[in-house]
């Protein structure tokens, strides 16, 4: 890593409360048990062969349909079973559990509640989930023959499916996502008692019977093994392993290097290391709390010693980190939905964000520039210019080029993803204990031969290490498979989607402006209680069909959805991203929070450019990407939208040359409504306006200033 002066360097631990971090990260993810040798030996084991499987069958051929989502269910919920226990630490059963343990004999204690494994509870859920998701593989063609005609059996066994489903989901994520996978169960069953209730009128069904609630959620196609399992299998645990691979091979240190080199010096430069490197990472990331904490340790004291007060050092962060959502080539877990809801490649998916993006991070890479000029924050000494990062460092870029290089060539991500993480492995080989053996053989007591041993020995620790924290990594998104799939299921069972989207229609007006409006609210309301992806898929398949009646294209209408998901993040009042960079910033929460959210503003600007002008995602006059596109009215839009995100960032930062009075406010918000709209008049417009205030506030601040020396030359 780059070499910085005294006033840079790297946090020490006493500046972040871990306590705190910690804490922020389990109401993402709930800590796991401490297992013994034998137990962490099994999910070790479970792990790398659940990694292996799908690796090697992304590289081959994919194993079939019931094989390749029943494994991975299969074991997914296993390893839960296993890792996260029934009662967590802090949960209020669990004094009272410990004081009835501690009356039971030794013997009957070591079973119940055993030091560093699974309870006998626990193993006989994972029989029972070996057994119903056994059944679903094994008895696939014959489920298929007789869909809508289930047995006896089909419905004993997708009534277990659906109770362990939701205990994975309670385990993981909390009661919130089990309630309401609850909820639509019962919904689906009792949908008729809502013909009686004023207003929820609108959303009563007939009701189905429970046999049929059963096999529907637990073994249809859109049930529990349905389109997020699919996704899941085919994408996303993919990049997740990638993403693993490349952090085990040092790449991330890349991530933080070059940033630093390019914008370090600059004002505010600790601030835009921060946007840049979240750019980086949160191109194989996607997760904006992984990317918060990840190159958040790193930058967010590095921005307080450059004079960013706490909670604003805390809040960049996080608002850059939810840009990794939207930044190619992975772009999290939405962007794989969108393709399978869509019918649309991920290549197109990819193409069509970039240019959003960027326009995102420049949206807060602006802003912050504003805010260290607003109070005279300089950057930061560094001894190492981009060039040489790039000239020292280059070949750690290379898995990621893989990567945009195969799905440009229209390669499938899977299969794009199986060479990225193979590429990672020559890597391993570059990181420094291996190149100081390789280099040096005789000084470690070998020959050439013996450093390449004991090097690929290492390699082959680093790669268990990674397969078993990539399969760790996916157990979040994968506990939300089955409540997903009770979701979905029931909205397609019921119609009620399309019930949804009249009534958004219908409060609206049919004014597109409203409808993305009530569509933005719905989607912060869900965020607060299910993971983003879980939101997006959600809000998709009950908010598109209201936007595509009301002209949005398909993709764009996703789109919208996509960057709504996201605002749960940094929007209090939960936001768990903005409260793990307040952890790490020793800030004050609440505020962090409301300040991520002045910096992510473009975020929800974003959505209705989509809408209005979806020339943006060069989506053309058919409503599909890339088919009849007029390319001067992209050119138009991109420009208009890069002169737009300038000004609107200036503009709610209240600064320009100076802080903005508030009628040189008002004049410029005009001005970059005019920027937004894409015509060359507008354009030209907007730019006139805007850098009428800026000369202005140039002009106002040199006859200040002269106006001062002639005062003092007075005295």
């Amino acid at each position: 890593m780059a070499e910085l002066k005294p006033s840079g360097g790297m946090p020490t631990s006493d500046e972040i409360d871990q306590e705190k971090v910690r804490q922020y990260l389990e109401q993402e993810e709930k800590p796991t048990r401490s297992l013994g040798r034998f137990w962490g030996a099994i999910v070790a084991l479970i792990a790398v062969g659940m990694a292996g499987f799908y690796i090697y069958t992304a590289g081959t051929l994919p194993a079939p349909v019931q094989w390749q989502r029943g494994i991975y269910v299969m074991l997914t919920y296993i390893l839960v079973l296993l890792l996260y226990p029934a009662v967590g630490k802090k949960s209020p059963a669990k004094p009272w559990l410990e004081r009835f343990a501690d009356r039971l004999p030794g013997p009957v204690r070591a079973i119940v509640m055993p030091r560093g494994g699974p309870t006998i509870i626990d193993v006989i859920l994972i029989a029972v989930v070996v057994v119903v998701v056994g059944y679903f593989i094994l008895n696939y063609p014959s489920l298929q023959r007789r869909a809508g005609a289930y047995n006896q059996t089909d419905f004993l066994v997708s009534v277990i499916g659906l109770i362990v489903s939701l205990e994975i989901a309670r385990r993981v994520l909390g009661w919130s996502m089990t309630l309401i996978g609850l909820f639509f169960i019962l919904y689906l069953r009792f949908g008729f008692v809502l013909y009686d209730i004023p207003i929820l009128d609108t959303f009563a069904h007939r009701g189905q019977p429970w046999q049929r609630v059963a096999t529907v959620l637990f073994l249809d196609q859109e049930g529990v093994f349905g389109v997020m399992a699919n996704v899941l299998v085919s994408y996303v645990i993919l990049f997740i392993f990638f993403g693993a691979f490349l952090n085990k091979a040092g790449a991330s240190r890349f991530f933080i290097d070059l940033p630093l080199a390019l914008a370090g010096r600059s004002t505010g430069g600790p601030a835009k290391v921060a946007v840049l490197s979240s750019a980086l990472f949160g191109s194989i990331s996607g997760s904006a709390i992984a990317n918060t904490v990840s190159t958040g340790t790193f930058t967010i004291p590095l921005m307080k010693r450059a004079g960013f007060r706490p909670h604003v050092a805390g809040a960049i962060e996080p608002s850059a980190s939810i840009g990794g959502a939207f930044m190619p080539p992975v772009m999290g877990a939405g962007a794989f939905l969108m393709s399978e809801l869509t019918n649309t490649p991920y290549s197109v998916i990819v193409a069509v964000s970039i240019v959003p993006a960027i326009l995102y991070f420049l949206s807060v890479l602006t802003m912050v520039h504003f805010e260290a000029k607003k109070f005279g924050l300089s950057g930061i000494k560094t001894e190492h210019t981009a060039w040489q990062i790039i000239r020292n460092e280059w070949y750690l870029s290379l898995p990621l080029l893989v990567v945009i290089f195969m799905l440009v060539r229209g390669y499938s991500p899977g299969y794009a993803a199986f060479w990225s993480i193979l590429s990672c492995i020559p890597l391993m080989y570059m990181l420094p204990e291996n190149v100081a053996d390789l280099k040096n053989p005789a000084a470690r007591g070998g020959t050439l031969l013996h450093a390449f041993a004991r090097s690929t020995v290492r390699v082959i620790k680093t790669i268990n290490e990674a397969l078993q924290k990539g399969v760790r990594d996916t157990l979040v998104i994968g506990a939300t498979v089955g409540v997903i799939g009770m979701i979905v299921g029931t909205i397609y069972a019921t119609g009620v989607g399309q019930r949804f989207a009249n009534i958004i229609v219908s409060l609206s007006g049919g004014d597109i402006l409203a409808a993305v409006a009530l569509i933005g609210i719905a989607s912060l309301l869900l965020g607060m209680g299910v993971p983003v992806t879980a939101a997006y898929l959600i809000t998709a398949v009950i908010a598109v069909p209201a936007l595509t009646s009301l002209g949005v294209a398909l993709l764009a209408a996703h789109m919208i959805v996509y960057w709504f998901s996201q605002d749960s993040n940094i929007t209090p009042p939960v936001c768990v991203a903005a409260y793990a960079g307040a952890a790490i910033a020793g800030a004050d929460p609440w505020k962090t929070g409301w300040t991520s959210f002045k910096f992510a503003k473009l975020l929800y600007v974003m959505p209705l450019l989509f809408a209005f002008t979806p020339e943006i995602l060069m989506i053309g006059a058919s409503g599909q990407p890339l088919v009849d596109v007029e390319w001067s009215k992209v050119a138009m839009s991109w420009f208009s939208a890069t002169l737009g995100t300038i000004a609107f960032s200036a503009v709610s930062m209240f600064y320009l040359v100076r802080k903005t009075t508030w009628w040189e406010w008002i004049i410029a918000a005009i001005g970059t409504f005019f920027c937004f709209w894409p015509s060359l008049l507008t354009d030209l417009l907007g730019v006139a306006i805007v850098g009428g205030v800026w000369l202005w506030q140039w002009y106002d601040v040199r006859r200040q200033r002269q106006a001062k020396m002639q005062s003092s030359m007075a005295d």
